[in-house]
């Protein structure tokens, strides 16, 4: 008898412990995961002394880089190179909606093109098709620069790239730059890289391409591209001069 009322006490008291340590044990299970919110680039004082100077963006597939350029005494500078976190469908140009590419050419962002509170937490568009694409036919819409690393026809970067990058060219645009030239080469248009690349279906194209990447090498200020009989052209220089001519003083720097 005292043996089966020692047992009975046992399982008492081991009931009472699980009841117990139960709901700790559901609340720890239940608790939502933390999850990660991008939040402001934190710049370092030289960066932050660029903010509102004018912008330009180069992307290189190949490399999988995009480089940001700030004009500082004179010519444009590079800031930082970032790697792209994905882009989609290969080398060559975008031609058809849907068809997951991410595009080639000269293109251009204005204040409208900024979208602070994109599902990709910031993004900014680059204005394709424009005027070569539509001179070919080509269609498409929504390509982007964007966050979260996810690309299906845009160059997508991390939150936290993004994010500065996005900042430098809204300051730029803020301060008085018409629009942010981004140009997207295939590769870099060395003459080395031509010829390797000199019996592919698109190497035409990117000898246009390679009118403006040299322009920019030689000179350091962004190309003036005109559309002549469907085909990239170089802006004559005294248009070209008249672009790059713009009030530098910064009233963001520190």
């Amino acid at each position: 008898m005292p043996l089966t009322t020692g047992r009975t006490m046992g399982k008492y008291i081991l009931m009472l412990s699980l009841l117990l340590l139960s709901p700790i044990s559901f609340y720890s299970n239940a608790e939502a995961p933390t999850v990660e919110q991008p939040t402001a680039p934190q710049m370092s004082p030289e960066k932050q002394k660029l903010l509102g100077l004018p912008v330009y963006i180069r992307i290189i597939k190949e490399d999988k880089t995009l480089e940001l350029f700030v004009k500082n005494q004179g010519g444009y500078k590079l800031v930082q190179s970032y790697p792209v976190c994905n882009y989609s469908g290969g080398l060559g140009p975008k031609r058809i909606q849907g068809d997951f590419k991410s595009p080639e050419g000269f293109y251009q962002v204005t204040m409208k093109s900024l979208n602070p509170n994109s599902k990709f937490y910031r993004s900014f568009n680059i204005g394709y098709p424009n005027q070569y694409d539509q001179a070919h036919g080509f269609t498409g819409k929504h390509l982007m620069v964007h966050g979260d690393c996810v690309s299906e026809g845009c160059y997508a970067m991390t939150n936290k790239q993004i994010a500065e990058i996005y900042q430098f060219i809204e300051y730029a645009l803020i301060n008085g730059q018409p629009e942010v030239d981004v140009n997207i080469f295939p590769f870099r248009m060395t003459e080395e890289n031509m010829q390797r690349y000199s019996h592919n279906v698109h190497y035409e194209f990117w000898q246009q391409l390679k009118t403006g990447y040299d322009f920019f090498e030689k000179n350091r200020l962004p190309p003036t591209m005109v559309v002549n009989n469907g085909r990239y052209d170089l802006a004559p220089q005294g248009l070209l001069a008249s672009n790059h001519t713009q009030d530098q003083r910064n009233p963001f720097a520190h």
